[in-house]
C-alpha cells in the first residue's frame, strides 16, 4: 500500500470522491421525497433519526475521514476512497434492503478501483465487498431473511465474477496503452527521420549552408511576404569567389572544396540571425537578408569580403581568396525574376570593374 499516485490519479481519486458526494445527496433526496410523497411505514422521529439523518452523517464522515487521509498520507488515499466507498454501500444495502437488486451496489467500490489500472487495487475493494457482504448477512437479521438460499451463494459469485471481469479489463487495458506506447514512439521516430531526411534535402553537404532549391523556396516565401507587407522588405546579395576556376585547377579540388567550406563557415558567423545563406551552385552563394535596412545589408556583405580578403589559406600557399558580390533590394514594382536579374547583373559588375568588391547599384 506505498503506492505513490500520479497527478492523474490524484485528479481521478478526487472525482471519484466527488461522486460519492453525489451518491449521498441523491440517496438523501430519495428518501426524503418518499417519506413526503409515498407511504411510509416509519413514524416522522424513527425516519429522519434513523433512516435520513444519522446514515447521511455516518457517510459524510467515512468521506471527511477519506478527505483528511488524503491530505495527510496522499499514497494511502485510494485505499482510503476505497473503504469509504466500502462503507457507503453497505450502508445503502441496508437501509434498502427491500429493493432486490440493492446488492449490485457491493459493486461501487469494485468499479471505483478500475479507474486506477492497479490490480492490487480491485483485489482490495473487492476484498472489502466480500467481508461487507459477510458482515450484513451476519449483523442485519432483515437483510439475512430477504435473501434467499440461492442469493447467498449467488451474491459471492456475482462479486467474484465482477472482480476478474474488472482485472480482465485492466490487463486489457494495459496491452492497449503498451500498443499506443510502442505506436506513438515509432510515429515519433519516423518524425524524427523525416525531419533528418528532410534537413538533408535543404543543406549543402559541403558548405552546411542551404542548396538552392532551398534558397527558391525561401525567396518565395520572402517575396509573398513583401508583397502582404511592404514596409518589411528584404535585400538579395549574390556573391562569387573571385578566380575560384585558377584555384581548382592550380592547387586541386581539395583545396577548392577548403576554400568552400571557409567562406561559408564565415558566412554562417557574420550573417545576422534572421538571413538565409545558401550555397547557390559551385562557388555562388546567395543570402535573403530579411528586414534589413539599407545600411545594415551593404554592412554585412562588407564584412564578410573584408574578412575573407583577409585570411591566408595554407592550402593555397599561403595566398587569399577575394570575393565579388552585388545587392539589390525588394521593391514591389518589379518581379521576382527581375530582382534576381539585378542583384546578379550587379555581380559580375563587381567582377568586370576589378573583383573584391561589393556593387549596389547599376
Amino acid at each position: 500500500m506505498t503506492e505513490h499516485l500520479t497527478r492523474q490519479e490524484s485528479k481521478w481519486a478526487g472525482r471519484v470522491w466527488f461522486s460519492y458526494w453525489c451518491i449521498i445527496g441523491v440517496h438523501f433526496l430519495a428518501q426524503l421525497m418518499s417519506f413526503l410523497f409515498l407511504p411510509y411505514e416509519a413514524s416522522a422521529l424513527e425516519f429522519y433519526s434513523i433512516i435520513l439523518i444519522g446514515p447521511t452523517l455516518a457517510m459524510s464522515a467515512a468521506l471527511f475521514a477519506a478527505w483528511i487521509v488524503r491530505r495527510l498520507v496522499p499514497r494511502l488515499s485510494i485505499y482510503s476512497l476505497l473503504i469509504a466507498g466500502s462503507l457507503i454501500s453497505v450502508t445503502l444495502v441496508r437501509l434498502n434492503t427491500d429493493i432486490r437488486i440493492i446488492s449490485a451496489l457491493l459493486l461501487l467500490p469494485i468499479l471505483a478501483s478500475v479507474i486506477f489500472y492497479r490490480i492490487r487495487l480491485t483485489l482490495f475493494a473487492s476484498f472489502l465487498q466480500f467481508a461487507a457482504f459477510i458482515l450484513l448477512c451476519l449483523r442485519y437479521p432483515v437483510y439475512r431473511n430477504y435473501l434467499s438460499d440461492f442469493d447467498l451463494v449467488a451474491t459471492p459469485c456475482f462479486l467474484a465474477m465482477c472482480t476478474w471481469v474488472a482485472i480482465v479489463i485492466m490487463i486489457r487495458g494495459r496491452e492497449l496503452r503498451e500498443e499506443l506506447y510502442v505506436t506513438l514512439k515509432a510515429k515519433q521516430e519516423l518524425m524524427a527521420q523525416y525531419a533528418a531526411m528532410r534537413r538533408q534535402s535543404q543543406i549543402d553537404a559541403l558548405t552546411g549552408l542551404y542548396n538552392q532549391a532551398s534558397f527558391h523556396e525561401h525567396f518565395e516565401l520572402a517575396w509573398e511576404y513583401g508583397r502582404q507587407h511592404p514596409e518589411s522588405g528584404f535585400y538579395l546579395a549574390l556573391i562569387d569567389i573571385d578566380n575560384f576556376k585558377s584555384v581548382n585547377d592550380t592547387y586541386g579540388h581539395r583545396a577548392g572544396d577548403a576554400i568552400l567550406s571557409r567562406v561559408s563557415g564565415l558566412i554562417r558567423e557574420l550573417v545576422p540571425e534572421n538571413a538565409i545563406a545558401s550555397r547557390y551552385g559551385g562557388e555562388e552563394f546567395a543570402i535573403l537578408l530579411l528586414g534589413a535596412r539599407y545600411e545594415e545589408a551593404v554592412g554585412t556583405m562588407e564584412a564578410i569580403r573584408e574578412r575573407a580578403a583577409g585570411i591566408r589559406h595554407e592550402d593555397l600557399g599561403g595566398q587569399a581568396v577575394t570575393l565579388s558580390a552585388g545587392l539589390a533590394a525588394y521593391e514591389p514594382a518589379i518581379g521576382k525574376e527581375e530582382l534576381f536579374e539585378r542583384a546578379d547583373a550587379r555581380l559580375y559588375q563587381a567582377k568586370r570593374s576589378g573583383k573584391n568588391k561589393l556593387v549596389t547599384a547599376t
